[in-house]
């Protein structure tokens, strides 16, 4: 969820509590600081989130194994970034898309590429629909900004109402721990930190800040369940190794890969591809 900080208190022990909180705080500012410069610091940080989910991916499913078409899809992945980087958001789109429909016209009848086919999608989605949003100048940065705010406190607050409350589950095939009552609460504490931030930002809250803010809640919590389903399906803890005491990128943004694909898909809907933001805040 989020950056995993309800997962960090869930899992972690008093020895290595220290390492888990410098690492996510380590992260966060960071993150949060090339969001805020946005410009090629953060497409360079988008580009680079999109080539380690898809190599995490690809190592937890296996998808090497599917041979040329997992070369296809790798190199596609980097035409469509080298197109992102460069401002070319059209192309960059249309080559994930169009990648995805060949590898499922191909594989068809094998089906052994669906995960390298998901694999792309999902690394596409990690990287390019934040930065495409972040491209809208400041209400690029109020969209990012609230995606972070919504999904953070639904990760923390889903935590704490679960264990206080309990009761239950809600997917326990799934997630074990987690409970419909952390569902809920995290949805709440969603919605109003959502709600907050806008009005701190703007000085009123809109029925679509609230809407909003509920999806983002509620798909954040999906995509937190779709990884953890796709780790138990392969029998992987962690997705890699890459942040000390955390494990793997994707085991840290599942829900902001969700969450931010779902606001960038509404404001390509509303207002078009090269300015998704505006359909959100237009400041």
């Amino acid at each position: 969820m989020g950056l995993g900080l309800g997962r960090l208190v869930a899992n972690a022990t008093w020895t290595d509590l220290k390492s888990r909180l410098v690492s996510a705080l380590i992260l966060g500012i960071a993150i949060l600081l090339l969001t805020f410069a946005g410009g090629v610091a953060f497409r360079l940080l988008c580009c680079a989130t999109c080539v380690i989910v898809f190599d995490e991916w690809m190592r937890m499913t296996r998808g090497k194994r599917a041979g040329d078409i997992y070369l296809f899809a790798r190199r596609a992945l980097f035409v469509s970034l080298f197109a992102f980087f460069f401002g070319f958001h059209v192309v960059a789109v249309a080559v994930v898309l169009l990648s995805v429909a060949f590898i499922a016209l191909v594989d068809r009848g094998e089906r052994k590429a669906d995960w390298v086919m998901t694999g792309l999608a999902y690394a596409a989605v990690a990287g390019i629909a934040p930065g495409l949003l972040r491209e809208d100048g400041a209400e690029g940065l109020a969209v990012l900004g609230l995606i972070i705010c919504v999904v953070w406190a639904t990760d923390v607050f889903a935590y704490f109402s679960g264990r206080m409350i309990g009761g239950p589950k809600l997917m326990p095939r799934v997630s074990p721990k987690k409970t419909i009552a952390g569902a809920l609460g995290g949805l709440a504490a969603g919605v109003a930190f959502g709600s907050f931030y806008a009005f701190w930002l703007t000085g009123s809250v809109g029925a679509l800040v609230i809407v909003l803010s509920v999806i983002l809640s509620a798909v954040g919590q999906a995509g937190d369940l779709y990884e953890s389903w796709v780790k138990r399906r392969f029998g992987v803890k962690d997705s890699g190794r890459l942040i000390p005491g955390h494990g793997g990128l994707m085991d840290r943004i599942d829900a902001l890969v969700f969450a931010s694909g779902a606001a960038w898909v509404f404001g390509m809907l509303v207002a078009g591809v090269e300015h998704p933001a505006r359909a959100i805040f237009n400041l």
